[in-house]
């Protein structure tokens, strides 16, 4: 692993012991920072112990200043991982991809507390209590702050539209009361006292140590203070549709236009279907690869917040664009409950079928460095191959898997029980890897299998064709495997390097 490579994953991948030590150094540095907050109050100003805490919280805000610039310069923009791109345009999404990053909603908590460096804004060491909300410990089973920031990130677009409404109410407002009453009013010095009052007056907040003098100032205050009570409740709309997960057009064309890549879309999610879920999260991290449910239906209340929702319809070309399917690394179509299976295949075919002729007029799926995997649940076996020939890379026949299980049971006692321990319970599990690169020459399977087994653990029960898809599964054991094959092995967790 390369110096960039680590110093990457101690910022930025939770799964890295790396990671887990600049963790816990920053939780330190946080503690101590607390601590001289706490303290200082007992302190006579200028006093041996006031100076020696000034320097140690001094001390600390250039530690976080280190720490928040290291965290931005080794952030790696996602269209890199996923897209070829000339070095000029490399550069520009190098750039924009860490400004992007940095006025992220923890980030920028990060970056106000450095500011405290700044004599003029020592008040802002108390924002340092804020990175408390940046580790999940803190609340173990659901953090409430984690649906709020999520939601003021991504309705982003909606605040920078009631901001930009704001703040130019603010400068016409201030502006045209300077110009009509700058000599006219003593409390009217300079266009900074215009902005003041214009400020001031269309929050509703009303100081009143500045007041028009003549007419035509007053028809400017009154003209602010009905403007005022249109943008309150401008905000108000916002903050509430943002805290009660209401999905708006809006919303769906931020996301599409957002930078988000190498995330997993699910078409047909439904009510019901929260297991789905669950095992999504124990499989993958989902707070570094997202997980997008995209369906025509307004997003349920019981979703966690940590789950993207776009309203959309997965079987119209003109609306997969607002899943962002060209950047996504995986697609799952589930089918559903609430129809005959026949209904519910029909639909699935024609989602995968409609993905795949979005895909192939794509620009940015046809520079992907990986092609997108695309995968269909059918409730009807006769309809397997249909979803194939659609474009579906696998199918999953969730009725016969579970019927075929109850069957064999029937037969061979106890091969439920076995199967859900190996599959659901997370001790072991089926999965599919390269070789090592230490065999570079063909084995026999016996001979593969021992040396996996004692380098890795792992139990090797066959080998695929990663071109073919071919599978041969409990073969000879004078079989012989090239060194290009994947092999299929039981393992309590991932040994070998995956596509």
């Amino acid at each position: 692993m390369s110096a960039r490579d680590l110093l990457h994953a101690a910022f930025h991948d939770p799964r890295t012991k790396a990671y887990r030590a600049v963790e816990s150094v920053v939780w330190v540095l946080i503690l101590l920072s607390i601590a001289t907050l706490v303290a200082e109050p007992f302190f006579e100003e200028g006093s041996r112990g006031d100076v020696i805490l000034g320097k140690l919280d001094r001390a600390l805000l250039w530690m976080f200043a280190i720490e928040a610039t290291m965290r931005i310069l080794t952030f790696r923009p996602p269209e890199l991982e996923m897209f070829n791109k000339p070095p000029l345009q490399r550069l520009r999404t190098e750039v924009f991809g860490r400004i992007r990053f940095a006025l992220t909603p923890m980030m920028l908590i990060d970056i106000m507390t450095v500011l405290a460096l700044v004599p003029a804004l020592r008040g802002l060491r108390v924002l340092r209590l804020l990175r408390l909300l940046r580790t999940a410990e803190l609340f173990r089973y659901a953090n409430p702050f984690e649906g709020l920031m999520r939601a003021f990130e991504e309705d982003r677009l909606l605040f920078a539209f009631a901001f930009s409404v704001l703040g130019t109410e603010t400068i016409l407002g201030g502006i045209s009361l300077f110009l009509v009453e700058r000599n006219d009013n003593p409390g009217i010095n300079s266009i900074g006292d215009g902005l003041w009052w214009a400020l001031v007056t269309i929050t509703t907040v009303g100081f009143g140590d500045i007041t028009p003098a003549t007419n035509v100032g007053r028809s400017i205050g009154g003209a602010m203070m009905v403007g005022g009570l249109f943008t309150l409740a401008l905000f108000a709309g916002i903050v509430s549709h943002s805290l009660l997960n209401a999905v708006l057009s809006i919303r769906e064309e931020q996301f599409r236009m957002s930078g988000y890549v190498n995330h997993i879309v699910v078409c047909g999610y439904e009510m019901g279907s929260g297991m789905l879920l669950d095992v999504l999260s124990s499989e993958i991290d989902i707070q570094q690869q997202k997980v997008v449910l995209f369906g025509p239906y307004e997003r349920p209340r019981s979703l966690p917040p940590e789950f993207m929702w776009v309203q959309g319809d997965p079987t119209k070309e003109s609306e997969l664009d607002k899943a962002r399917i060209a950047s996504a690394s995986t697609i799952i179509v589930t089918g559903s409950r609430r129809v005959v299976p026949q209904q519910a295949d029909a639909a699935t075919i024609l989602t995968v079928f409609t993905i795949r002729s979005a895909l192939q007029k794509s620009v940015a799926a046809a520079n992907r460095k990986k092609p997108i995997r695309i995968i269909a649940e059918v409730l009807d076996s006769e309809n397997v191959q249909h979803a194939r020939t659609a474009g579906s890379d696998e199918v999953i026949e969730t009725r016969r898997v579970g019927y075929s299980l109850l069957a064999h049971t029937v037969v061979y006692p106890g091969v439920a029980d076995a199967t859900s321990r190996m599959v659901f319970g997370g001790n072991q599990n089926l999965y599919v890897g390269h070789l090592p690169k230490s065999i570079d020459e063909p084995r026999t399977f016996d001979e593969l299998s021992r040396e996996i087994r004692s380098s890795t653990g792992c139990l090797v029960i066959g080998y695929r064709d990663p071109d073919t898809g071919e599978e041969q599964v409990n073969p000879s054991g004078d079989s012989l495997v090239q060194p290009d094959m994947e092999v299929l092995y039981i393992s309590s967790k991932p040994r070998l390097r995956s596509s």
